[in-house]
C-alpha cells in the first residue's frame, strides 16, 4: 500500500489532479470534498458547523482549515493493498504527515494563481479578498517548505496530463509499481 499526500496553495490543481487520478482508475479523494477536513476554531479547538460566507475581515485569524487524522488513519486501513491518494491542503498537515509513504506539493506562479483562483467555478475560495490575500502570502513558501520535508515539488503550470503523470511517476519512483 501506498499513500500519497498530494498538497499545494489554494488554486494549483489538487481538486482537478485528483479528478483525473480517479478518471485513470485510481483511488483517488479530494479532502475539501470527501470529508477529510473541517473549519475549525483555533482558539477552542472545536469545528465550525456552518461557516459563513464570504468569510468576515479577520475570520481566518481565528479559524482554520484542517484535516481530520482520524479520517486518514481510517484511509491508511482501507487502502492496504493498492495506492491511494488523497488530494488537499490544510494547516494542520504536520499531524498527519505521518501517515504518508509520500507527499507530493503543486506549485504554481503568482499570475497562475490570480487567475485560476479568479476563474474557477469548482470552489469559492480565494475569490474573497481575504482568502487571496491568504493564498498569495503562501504561495511563495510552497515549495521552499515542502522541499526542506522531502516533498517532490511538481509545477502544475504545465497541462494537467502532464502534472498527473508526474504525480504517478513520483510514485513509481518509489514504489516501482503505479497499482
Amino acid at each position: 500500500m501506498t499513500l500519497v499526500w498530494v498538497t499545494g496553495n489554494s488554486g494549483t490543481g489538487k481538486s482537478t489532479v485528483c479528478g483525473v487520478l480517479r478518471a485513470r482508475g485510481y483511488v483517488a479523494l479530494d479532502a475539501d470534498e470527501d470529508g477529510f477536513s473541517t473549519w475549525i476554531d483555533r482558539a477552542k479547538g472545536e469545528m465550525v458547523v456552518d461557516p459563513p460566507y464570504p468569510v468576515p475581515g479577520g475570520w481566518l485569524n481565528r479559524y482554520g482549515w484542517a484535516i481530520i487524522r482520524e479520517r486518514v488513519e481510517t484511509l491508511v486501513e482501507e487502502s492496504r493493498f493498492r495506492t491511494a491518494f488523497l488530494c488537499g491542503s490544510a494547516e494542520n498537515e504536520a499531524d498527519v504527515r505521518d501517515l504518508f509513504d509520500l507527499t507530493v506539493c503543486l506549485v504554481i506562479d503568482e499570475d497562475t494563481l490570480r487567475h485560476r483562483l479568479a476563474t474557477r467555478t469548482t470552489n469559492t475560495f480565494g475569490q474573497h479578498p481575504e482568502e487571496l490575500a491568504a493564498a498569495l502570502k503562501w504561495n511563495p513558501r510552497m515549495r521552499a517548505t515542502y522541499e526542506s520535508l522531502g516533498a517532490t515539488i511538481i509545477d502544475a503550470c504545465k497541462p494537467v496530463t502532464e502534472v498527473v503523470d508526474s504525480v504517478i511517476d513520483a510514485v513509481h519512483g518509489l514504489t516501482g509499481s503505479t497499482r
